[in-house]
């Protein structure tokens, strides 16, 4: 097996939920995740602050 050429530390912070805060390392910025749309309207939440949802970001690189 060959030698991992990177290694990704990131550190997730509980917000106000559904809101959460990922820290990844070499970023001085968090990425923000939390429900919009569909998603606040599937889970039945009304969020503070809409931010894009874990599937957002997932869909976002796998199609960048």
């Amino acid at each position: 097996m060959g030698k991992p050429i990177a290694l990704t530390n990131i550190s997730i912070e509980q917000q106000k939920p559904p809101h959460r805060k990922a820290r990844i390392e070499g970023f001085s910025e968090p990425f923000n995740f939390g429900v919009h749309g569909g998603v606040k309207e599937f889970y039945g939440i009304e969020p503070e602050t809409e931010y894009p949802s874990t599937l957002d970001h997932i869909v976002a690189a796998a199609g960048g």
